[in-house]
């Protein structure tokens, strides 16, 4: 997420693009950013989203849609995450603009071994996504220490869940869902026959996996936050991470349990035993 003044504009002063603006994450914050008076731009592959997100997002902005901009084509950076950032940083300097809010991830810590997990734990990512992201962390940092007029913000999150309360936005991912409260919504409707979950034995209360759980609008919250810092700050912010979640650690089944009792919806549950994964990750910013 990138910020810039429009200059000679109309209306709102400042710019913020968004890439991946049509995805879960993405339509929630550009809802957010329009609500806050910014004017915003998405750029979006529509590999895993669809354009439905964005005219949604338009009509629950009501008067502020105006100040939204969506491209289907999407750049180079769409390509490869680490490639992706180069490019886009190229692209910023270029246009002078040197503000920027990263979306990186919790991934970036690995498996920590005590909970919360704070900014100043050790990097040690486990999967290639976690590696990329943390690649990626890296260049930021190195292009700041290059070029001290730059000032970025990395945004670290744990596990989003939720949807707008409108009920237009929500998580619905193309193809396998990766997150487990799709798969369980999925599960509930029928497009899903069941939900597997992996491993019921680890060392929790009921022997599921433990993960921090974060509210997506309160994610979205967050980016409004580290941009009105970065728009606000008197000097350059430099480039500092921060942790999103909530410190506070929920299981996989008592997700499953607590969707169960809303909706009054059943989902039938395998149980597959697994090796490698933390069974417990609690974070706190």
């Amino acid at each position: 997420m990138a910020g810039g003044e429009a200059a000679g504009a109309a209306g709102p002063s400042r710019t913020v693009l968004v890439t991946g603006g049509a995805g879960y994450i993405g339509s929630h914050t550009v809802l957010q950013l329009l609500a806050a008076g910014f004017r915003v731009v998405v750029v979006d592959s529509l590999g895993n989203s669809s354009e439905l997100a964005v005219r949604r997002v338009a009509a629950l902005a009501g008067d502020r849609a105006h100040n939204l901009s969506f491209h289907k084509k999407p750049l180079l950076y769409y390509d490869h995450n680490v490639v992706g950032t180069i490019n886009l940083l190229e692209i910023m300097a270029a246009h002078g603009c040197k503000k920027l809010v990263f979306s990186s991830s919790a991934a970036v810590y690995g498996s920590p071994k005590n909970s919360p997990c704070t900014e100043q734990f050790p990097l040690i990512p486990h999967n290639p996504y976690g590696r990329t992201k943390l690649i990626a962390e890296d260049i930021c940092r190195d292009i700041y220490h290059s070029d001290s007029e730059w000032s970025i913000i990395l945004l670290r999150y744990f596990n989003p869940v939720g949807a707008h309360p409108s009920g237009y936005l929500g998580e619905d991912p193309c193809g396998i869902p990766n997150n487990l409260m799709p798969f369980v919504q999925q599960v509930a409707v029928g497009r899903r026959p069941s939900l597997t979950i992996f491993g019921n034995d680890y060392a929790t209360k009921d022997g599921t996996g433990v993960r921090d759980y974060i509210h997506v609008l309160d994610l979205a919250e967050g980016h409004i936050a580290a941009l009105r810092k970065l728009f606000d700050s008197s000097s350059n912010t430099g480039c500092e991470a921060y942790n999103l979640g909530t410190g506070k650690g929920t299981s996989v089944l008592e997700i499953v349990n607590a969707f169960e009792k809303v909706s009054g919806k059943v989902c039938l549950i395998y149980y597959m035993w697994t090796i490698g994964h933390a069974s417990c990750m609690s974070f706190l910013s």
